[in-house]
């Protein structure tokens, strides 16, 4: 019997495949179970990797896509989405903030005595996926929430001990922190059911405490302490709620910057070198330089080392192009039963990156999965 897909999943299997690279359409089609006809179809209907949510305005659900065909080309399309869901995230965000007033904000946290002017550390979170359920039955691995907080505070703890003392640090989440956005356990635009580890308010606070013990690991290592947390197509409304309430949370420590806007790209500078942070579900690799010197073109002019840093596919990539890398991240969680059974898979670890005002990139270092085991 030949394997059913919704349209969720033909949009993810279409998303692996060009995330891929270096496997061919009648291999990938053999590996899901389809023939390569069928796959063509697929991709032809869907675009690139990010056709489905390339035409859903930001803050909309997909509810379908229809598509008209003459001789063979597209003609035209029509994305179905539903608008209350954007009226209801406003609604939440206004919640959200209005709640985080209230919060006692944490004493200030001592600073370091010496750290190197010249350099800034970048932590980045690839997709840590707080709240997803693993079984080793299924996925050769357990996972759940304390699992999750164990190895994300090991990983940083890791890279605090023996990193370098830079004056400032960007912790860097890429989006997909949590793993969904609702009591439902479910993804926002597509409605795809998730495996949960949890309910969603143990979810959120296992979540909100991991970001807590590393900001505050890293302000006391380093002198200025930036927090970044992308729009995940898991976590949209989530993410902003978070980044509101840690920029209440830490009020009184003007050592700790929470880029709190909500947009779904962000941009630092340090000397002369630029970061772009984004997740990546909505835009495609090349196009993020033109988008980057067009959203901050006075910052890309007093630049020379510039940096994309992007997730959402759970694997190591840096690719370069005129003026700026496009660098995506590998994510510390195992993949769920949809992954595994695609034979999605990619190796996970959390990574340090050291920037140099003048000289760009000059270190870096990994904490593997595998580093951490026996550690704990």
């Amino acid at each position: 019997m030949k394997p059913r897909f919704s349209t969720h999943e033909k949009i993810d299997a279409v998303q692996q495949f060009y995330a891929a690279g270096n496997i061919s359409q009648i291999e990938f089609a053999k590996k899901i179970g389809i023939s390569r006809r069928q796959f063509q179809r697929w991709c032809k209907k869907f675009k690139h990797a990010e056709a489905a949510d390339e035409y859903v305005p930001f803050g909309q659900e997909l509810r379908g896509v229809s598509t008209l065909y003459k001789d063979g080309e597209e003609v035209i399309k029509w994305v179905k989405t539903n608008k209350l869901a954007e009226e209801q995230r406003q609604a939440l965000v206004q919640i959200a903030t209005a709640l985080s007033n209230d919060l006692k904000p944490v004493a200030r946290i001592k600073p370091p005595k010496i750290c190197d002017e010249d350099l800034l550390a970048v932590y980045p979170f690839g997709d840590p996926h707080i709240g997803l359920y693993c079984w080793s039955e299924e996925v050769g691995e357990d996972f759940d929430l304390d699992i999750a907080q164990r190895d994300m505070q090991a990983a940083f703890q890791y890279h605090i001990d023996r990193g370098e003392d830079t004056k400032r640090a960007l912790i860097l989440n890429v989006g997909d922190f949590f793993h969904a956005p609702n009591m439902g356990g479910t993804t926002p635009r597509s409605g795809h059911v998730l495996d949960m580890a949890g309910r969603a308010p143990h979810m959120i606070m296992v979540g909100v405490r991991i970001l807590r013990y590393c900001i505050e690991r890293a302000a006391e290592k380093h002198e200025i302490v930036e927090v970044i947390n992308s729009v995940g197509n898991h976590d949209d409304i989530l993410s902003y709620a978070l980044s509101i309430m840690l920029a209440e949370i830490y009020a009184d420590n003007p050592r700790i910057i929470i880029h709190a806007q909500p947009t779904t790209r962000h941009y630092i500078q340090h000397g002369l070198c630029m970061f772009g942070a984004t997740h990546g579900d909505r835009t495609k690799d090349q196009s993020l330089p033109g988008i980057m010197a067009t959203e901050q073109p006075v910052m890309w002019g007093e630049t020379k080392f510039r940096v994309f840093f992007r997730g959402h596919h759970h694997h190591d990539s840096i690719k370069e192009y005129n003026g700026c890398k496009v660098e995506q991240f590998r994510t510390l969680a195992p993949g769920d039963s949809y992954a595994v059974g695609g034979g999605w898979l990619s190796g996970r670890d959390l990574k340090r990156i050291i920037y140099h005002k003048q000289y760009g990139e000059v270190a870096r270092a990994t904490c593997s999965i595998d580093m951490l085991r026996p550690m704990q």
